[in-house]
């Protein structure tokens, strides 16, 4: 057996989970609220609240978790994450109003916290084709964003908002009891690391400038992925009443965006193992907000479609920034360096949270979400702009992260 394909499967798996149980709650939030008697015409924006401090926790967490997977080790981190994801999400289940709810979706967000920092950092040891890897991670990644509407819609359909949350979290404790098992084995190893890795033992040249750019992509890019992954599913009951109406069709309908659009970071991540990083990124960077105004403008099947381009684009730039974290920042710091960028991008998101509840509430649409996401999307472009040039691969200098 390919005990390192295994370990990376369940690496990938991991993603899957860590994305799709934090959005779980995007597509039951309405039926919980009308579980909660809140009225039809307010309960989605009456419950995006409640979510927020789950968001926030999944970000603000991600530090400790980096610094407890130096104390104890990342295997014994992600044992953690699949069992206590898992747990969180039962507990959930189980919620008598909305305070309680966010109390469980705020616990979730803890333990969801540890993937990034801890998951991406095993997924680049050992050096090589970074960039596909990490491509083929976030594809598992995105496809739970994809199977969140799509497996709460068929849940919903057929029974309560409580299973949408029972029955993964289930699952999740079942596949860590698993990883549990093959850690014990002795075969949960890292690769091994490639000549060129081994050397990298310090900062690369150029790394302050690099790293301060990719803050502002993350916070521009985590502004616009998080407000996308969490509205497109109730943007897509409201606008595609010629398509349909049915909470399950309409969850499917953004699976199927979630799941298509993945696939490019694929492509991105093969072209980055070969190619210098700042062009591609100039070119999805430029894309974005030209494609959210356009769907500002569109409903019905040109919607379906311009969401799809425009997911495509969002997506696709995600393995770039931790490739480019792998090239400037050795493997004793990208936990800590991916903890921070994680937390900057999930901080960030869950006030593009705040931002589309006020925009609703006030009377406005999703149409007007989408104009302002395409501001954040100028930003994302300016901040490419800032990227210095890829540095010499494996370069080494003397360099000390900055205090």
């Amino acid at each position: 057996m390919d005990f390192q394909y295994l370990r990376y499967l369940f690496l990938n798996i991991g993603h899957f989970i860590d994305h799709m149980f934090m959005l779980i709650f995007a597509k039951a939030a309405f039926s919980a609220g009308l579980a909660f008697g809140l009225g039809e015409d307010g309960a989605y924006a009456a419950m995006i609240p409640y979510g927020i401090p789950s968001l926030i926790l999944f970000g603000a967490c991600a530090p400790i978790a980096a610094y407890m997977a130096d104390k104890w080790g990342r295997n014994g981190m992600i044992i953690v994450f699949f069992i206590g994801i898992g747990l969180a999400s039962i507990c959930t289940s189980f919620a008598e109003n909305p305070i309680q709810i966010a109390i469980g979706l705020a616990i979730l967000g803890v333990f969801a916290a540890i993937y990034h920092p801890v998951g991406i950092a095993m997924v680049v040891e050992g050096g090589g084709n970074i960039g596909w890897r990490l491509g083929a991670n976030g594809v598992w990644g995105n496809m739970g964003v994809a199977a969140a509407p799509l497996i709460t819609g068929l849940i919903l359909a057929d029974f309560s908002w409580r299973m949408t949350f029972m029955i993964p979290g289930i699952i999740a404790i079942v596949i860590g009891i698993g990883f549990l098992l093959f850690v014990i084995s002795g075969n949960a190893v890292p690769p091994m690391a490639t000549r060129e890795e081994k050397a990298m033992v310090r900062f690369a040249p150029g790394w302050k400038r690099a790293l301060s750019a990719l803050a502002l992509v993350t916070g521009a890019g985590g502004f616009i992925f998080g407000a996308m992954t969490f509205i497109v599913p109730r943007m897509f009951e409201i606008h595609l009443p010629e398509v349909s109406i049915d909470v399950a069709a309409t969850g499917a309908l953004a699976a199927i965006v979630y799941a298509t659009a993945a696939f490019s970071q694929l492509a991105v991540g093969r072209i980055i193992d070969r190619h210098p990083v700042k062009p591609v990124l100039l070119f999805l960077a430029a894309a974005q907000p030209l494609f959210l105004i356009m769907m500002a403008t569109q409903s019905n099947l040109a919607l379906f479609f311009m969401t799809l381009l425009t997911m495509s684009f969002v997506f696709g730039q995600i393995p770039i920034t931790d490739t480019l974290l792998s090239r400037y920042v050795p493997d004793v710091w990208r936990a800590k360096v991916l903890s921070i960028k994680v937390m900057l991008n999930l901080v960030v998101g869950s006030l593009a949270l705040l931002i589309a509840r006020y925009i609703l509430e006030t009377g406005g649409s999703f149409h007007g979400i989408l104009l302002v996401l395409s501001g954040a999307g100028l930003i994302l472009f300016l901040a490419a702009i800032l990227l210095p040039r890829q540095p010499t691969p494996h370069a080494i200098v003397d360099a000390t992260p900055a205090k």
